[in-house]
């Protein structure tokens, strides 16, 4: 695949394209990574330097790939954190001129924005941008379980609940939902489920919970999942791959106990993911 990648950027560590790059890259794919930020790190370290682009700026290397005559050969735009309606502007617009030029492109859209223990952690206004503008332009989503709860409006206790929230944010147009970190009434203690729905149906798939909540940890999980759904085709298996090697890289990093996620160390479970979670139809 040729995938364009509107994301955030840090010198040191993992999170934003400097999480979702070298993994589909492992995977065999092109990657064209524009970048939001380029910050020295994550901000999860509550310190940070480095600019923070300008939507024109953006929008003007995006220019600078279609002057090379190429954006229409992208099969997949990926973005991520938006920290400002201008900027979320330029990344629909990339999507509509890939879109015009190939149609079976698809837009995966992580929709940042909140997460259980911590509300909402982007400035006001951006969840509902997010939910209105953005997702319905969007053709695969990955909101964890507290941003699915934000965008349909409700708040969910069950898995039956879950997926008629994800029913709910699908008429708005998104077809394929992956729902991460869902906790729910069903889900055994210690335990949490990522669950998956398009019009083929819906699978879940559970994991042990491990003590860790690393940043970057979602950017890898949308990035891989947009690969392994575009080239399998199904649903359950993207689900299965996806998991499968997002909870090796997980368990590096608590094994090596660091704050970053250890990309590097975890990449054969990237490239070859193991067989080690079975997704099971839940409708």
């Amino acid at each position: 695949m040729r995938i364009l990648s509107i994301q955030s950027s840090v010198a040191y560590g993992h999170a934003g394209n400097s999480a979702a790059v070298f993994p589909l890259q492992r995977l065999g794919h092109e990657v064209w990574p524009v970048l939001t930020v380029h910050f020295s790190n994550h901000t999860g370290y509550g310190a940070w330097r480095g600019p923070l682009l300008a939507p024109a700026d953006v929008a003007e290397v995006i220019a600078g790939i279609e002057d090379r005559g190429v954006l229409g050969s992208a099969d997949a735009v990926l973005s991520g954190y938006q920290g400002d309606p201008a900027m979320g502007a330029v990344i629909l617009d990339a999507v509509d001129k890939v879109k015009a030029a190939n149609p079976a492109a698809v837009y995966c859209c992580d929709p940042v924005m909140g997460d259980v223990g911590r509300g909402m952690f982007v400035r006001p206004g951006i969840p509902e941008y997010l939910r209105d503008v953005v997702v319905p332009h969007a053709d695969i989503i990955t909101p964890n379980h507290f941003e699915l709860d934000f965008l349909a409006g409700r708040t969910t206790n069950s898995l039956a609940e879950v997926l008629d929230a994800v029913d709910t944010v699908r008429a708005t147009g998104p077809r394929h939902v992956l729902v991460t970190s869902v906790l729910h009434g069903d889900v055994p203690e210690g335990s949490l489920e990522v669950v998956a729905v398009s019009d083929e149906g819906a699978w879940a798939v559970t994991t042990p919970l491990l003590p860790i909540n690393p940043n970057g940890g979602g950017d890898i999980t949308a990035a891989l999942y947009l690969a392994h759904l575009s080239t399998t085709r199904s649903p359950a298996t993207a689900l299965e791959r996806t998991i499968a090697s997002v909870f090796a890289v997980l368990e590096a990093t608590l094994a090596a106990g660091t704050r970053e996620i250890q990309l590097i160390a975890a990449q054969d479970a990237i490239a070859e993911p193991p067989a080690r979670f079975t997704a099971r139809r839940v409708r």
